[in-house]
């Protein structure tokens, strides 16, 4: 395990992700367990900027499936990183029963994380997720192999996951990025895109000094109609060539009386 957590940190800083924000097994226990607090504390408050809906701490703590399950991943992780495995397994999966969202404790999840709803979403055991992301219900971080080693994503900081998408394979998805609802994502997406569509496609580039105050961009509704988009453009070279054929069929000379056959009438009638 030791070397896994090494594999995922160097290779998200040559991919220029920063795992600064996450604990990692060269980082003394005892340090890892004092900054649990912190952590639990900035996701919470974290909740009040990106949900309306949020009206009071109490209610935050009590009623919010997606606190529930980072608040217990964040001790989990803790326990995996120390050796305990089962443990940290078995209450994954006690969350995952309470929650009905299934984050593995080996995952590497930054501060200020948020799972709106959270019905249904998984995390997969090398999915190394940044500061200030946003996941809908039913979102996937999947892995593609059957091989241990990196198989999961990488998701930058700021990133806004839409309802029912998939981020699927060793991909890497940088800051900022959006993905729209019910996308499969499976190649890797530069910084300030929107990528929508299965597979997902770059459909629009997001200017970072468009943030929110919050730094947390929510807008995910404003998509393009990426197909009404391709219909809307064969339908106007439709009625581009239908106009070209139109004016080259009036252009073109058509006998309606044929000399030729009145001469030959005349020729029968003669002999």
């Amino acid at each position: 395990m030791n070397e896994l957590l090494q594999k995922i940190v160097t290779s998200t800083a040559k991919e220029g992700i920063d795992t600064g924000h996450s604990i990692d097994k060269q980082t003394p226990r005892r340090l890892r367990w004092l900054s649990l607090p912190s952590e639990w504390r900035d996701d919470i408050r974290c909740v009040f900027g990106r949900d309306p809906a949020a009206r009071n701490v109490l209610e935050v703590l009590t009623t919010y499936p997606g606190i529930h399950a980072i608040l217990v991943h964040r001790l989990s992780h803790r326990l995996w990183l120390s050796g305990f495995h089962y443990v940290a397994r078995f209450l994954s999966y006690l969350t995952r029963f309470w929650t009905n969202i299934d984050i593995h404790p080996g995952a590497v999840i930054g501060r200020r994380f948020f799972i709106d709803h959270g019905a249904g979403v998984v995390i997969g055991e090398t999915a190394v997720v940044g500061d200030d992301v946003t996941l809908y219900h039913g979102v996937t971080l999947g892995g593609t192999s059957w091989h241990q080693g990196r198989r999961h994503p990488y998701l930058g900081n700021g990133v806004l996951i839409g309802a029912g998408a998939k981020i699927l394979g060793a991909i890497t998805l940088g800051d900022n990025v959006r993905v729209g609802a019910n996308s499969v994502v499976v190649d890797n997406i530069p910084a300030n895109q929107t990528a929508v569509g299965m597979p997902a496609r770059i459909v629009q580039t997001k200017v970072g000094g468009e943030m929110n105050p919050n730094k947390i961009d929510l807008d995910h509704h404003r998509i393009p109609d990426v197909v009404g988009q391709v219909i809307a453009c064969l339908m106007e070279r439709i009625e581009v060539l239908e106009n070209k054929a139109a004016i080259s069929a009036q252009s073109t000379h058509r006998c309606t009386s044929c000399e030729a056959l009145t001469i030959c009438e005349t020729s029968l009638e003669e002999s």
